[in-house]
């Protein structure tokens, strides 16, 4: 099961999975194509492009409010020693100041709340677009990966989108206006101090560009540590019950332990290395303002310049380092931004399911006449899982999959129900091979009873209704007594409208199973497929619904799989799978007679029983 992967296998191992169910904003890393995935990520936005040009626009004008500042601040400083006449612009440039300051809040608040609209509206569409897509994708992509992995997608990979759009768009606008409007003022104040103030900033870049390029290694370390802790605790949350039964809190406790130790020493590394930029350049900016500082003071001495031009120009300075000291950490952000875009194209760009062809017919009303023709089927053309498999099933008859776990057996129905495709062979429903029918309305005409019940999160009779949304109340009320569920069912405080945990948590696996049978019986498909079906319930109730089980499948095809042998004994057919090879085939008594592999099976199970009874 999936739950089980702790890494990513190339091939998944059992294509029979096809029926099993299972089931803070993430740190920076590189993106493999970042010029190639943030052009993806531009034409996400979409219709939102059309509100950015307003964006800009208050950005625009906000940058200009914080380039004035320094300049009435200097004016003002000159005003004070001016005289007279200079005194009387003082409160002039004092209210100019005053306001420019607080318009640029209003424009600071006005920007951020378009931004996240923007942001937000973009990943909503990006999230659904991701969950859609996974709903096309087929079940081997689901196979080969671990549920938490992909949830780390749709959450923080999402997350990281968000928060890149949201902080680096307007920080890289409006840090760019700043820094060149910053540069043309500190030119027009003084050429020589400009001078000195940029002979710090070859250091900046090359300071940036050396802790980004160690830090980046870090940090895709650390998201790969990451995926693998939320792997474990996913898999470790879903099968508490299997983890206790075994005693293995302790060892789970152990892999935690060591997963959250690397994750703990690899984010360490990486914390450390990013924290090492700032300090640093703190240092050499405040070398660039001590410079700034005595060739001023040397100017003003030598009355080339005035007091409120070094102030003016200070501030400029400051102004003028701060993008270039944010530059990392924006870097950082849309890095992380873009690596989480990354990750997301690469599932949205998986192959879905193959398309129906172009006069692909609707299955209605199928008979359920089933030939599989020399079919084989494997993931490597090395690897074959199921060898020139052939048989036949009539109109409304019953065949039962019996053989060793791993045979093959649910391969087989998977393949019917295009889960996968065969690899070679053919497979034919009412004399047309199934590619020939849509994929919906193939699938539409099974109904499935499977080992491992899967429930959702919603009231009982939600559930019942999954594969029947119409029906009306009596009628789902019937098809739970027909599966004897309206037994317990009826026994709760809230009866049909109990809300189940997720998977059904609060409820017994045998109850999970007595209501997956109900949503079969209420759905009335043409096939069945019954995968284990009665293998969690107990053998009493197993005798109360097997009745109910011959009654569906009375006039309808039905492929049982089964390792309890006794309850297939009256199947019309009983094919023995052994190694992916179709090795027996006949009834109950004429299976028997050949004293091969079914005749072993069938009695070392029932001497089995026979000593545990006694």
């Amino acid at each position: 099961m999936a739950q089980e992967q702790k890494e990513q296998p190339v091939f998944p191992t059992r294509p029979g999975r096809g029926f099993r169910h299972g089931a803070g904003r993430g740190p920076v890393v590189k993106p493999k194509n970042f010029s190639g995935t943030l052009k993806r990520l531009w034409q996400a936005f979409g219709r939102e492009k059309k509100r950015l040009p307003l964006v800009f626009i208050i950005v625009f004008v906000d940058a200009l409010l914080m380039l004035s500042a320094p300049y009435l601040i200097g004016v003002s400083i000159d005003a004070m020693t001016g005289g007279e006449e200079a005194l009387s612009f003082l409160s002039i440039f004092i209210l100019a100041l005053l306001g420019s300051y607080i318009l640029d809040g209003a424009l600071t608040f006005l920007q951020g709340w378009m931004i996240a609209g923007i942001s937000q509206r973009i990943v909503t569409n990006l999230r659904q677009a991701l969950f859609e897509k996974l709903q096309k994708l087929p079940v081997a992509f689901f196979d080969s990966r671990t549920h938490g992995e992909l949830m780390s997608r749709l959450t923080n990979d999402i997350d990281n989108v968000s928060s890149s759009i949201s902080q680096s768009t307007t920080q890289l606008m409006s840090g760019a206006i700043v820094l060149l409007g910053s540069l043309v003022m500190m030119l027009v104040l003084s050429p020589i101090l400009t001078l000195a103030c940029l002979i710090t900033v070859p250091l900046v870049f090359l300071l940036t560009r050396t802790i980004a390029k160690r830090t980046s290694v870090l940090f895709k370390n650390q998201q790969i540590e990451l995926g693998k802790l939320n792997g474990h605790i996913e898999e470790t949350i879903s099968g508490i019950q299997v983890v206790k039964a075994f005693n293995h809190e302790q060892k789970a406790i152990a892999d935690f332990h060591a997963i959250n130790d690397r994750l703990c020493e690899v984010g360490m590394k990486a914390q450390v290395w990013s924290g090492f930029l700032m300090p640093i350049l703190n240092v050499i900016n405040n070398l660039g303002f001590a410079m700034v500082a005595i060739v001023g003071g040397v100017l003003a001495v030598k009355g080339l310049i005035t007091v409120g031009v070094i102030a003016s120009f200070l501030a400029y300075s400051r102004q003028f380092v701060r993008p270039l000291n944010d530059l990392a950490s924006i870097f950082n952000v849309l890095q992380s931004g873009v690596a989480g875009a990354e990750r997301v194209f690469e599932v949205l760009d998986e192959k879905e399911e193959p398309a129906d062809a172009a006069d692909a017919a609707l299955l209605q009303q199928p008979k359920g006449h089933v030939v599989f023709d020399n079919v084989s089927f494997g993931y490597r053309p090395d690897q074959m899982i199921l060898k020139n498999v052939s048989f036949e099933a009539q109109a409304g008859t019953s065949t039962a999959l019996v053989g060793p776990t791993g045979a093959g057996k649910t391969t087989i129905v998977n393949l019917l129900t295009r889960f996968y495709d065969v690899t070679s062979g053919h497979i034919y429903l009412d004399g047309k091979e199934i590619k020939e029918y849509t994929r919906d309305s193939l699938r539409r005409s099974f109904g499935f009873v499977l080992q491992d019940t899967y429930l959702f999160s919603g009231t009982i009779k939600e559930n019942i209704k999954y594969g029947k949304p119409d029906a009306t109340d009596p009628e789902m009320e019937a098809a739970a007594a027909l599966a004897n569920a309206d037994v317990f069912i009826n026994r709760l405080p809230k009866r049909y409208d109990t809300l189940l945990t997720e998977n059904g948590g609060n409820l017994s696996q045998g109850q999970r199973q007595l209501l997956a049978i109900a949503r079969v019986i209420l759905a009335k498909p043409s096939l069945l497929i019954l995968d284990e079906a009665t293998s969690s319930i107990d053998t009493r109730t197993e005798l109360h619904i097997q009745d109910a089980l011959l009654g569906i499948m009375k006039g309808r095809t039905s492929f049982v799989i089964a390792h309890r042998l006794g309850t297939i004994r009256d199947a019309d057919t009983i094919m023995v799978v052994d190694r992916g090879e179709l090795v027996e085939k006949g009834n109950h008594d004429s299976l028997i007679e050949q004293q091969g592999i079914y005749y072993q099976l069938f009695y070392n199970q029932f001497k089995n029983l026979e000593t545990a009874s006694n």
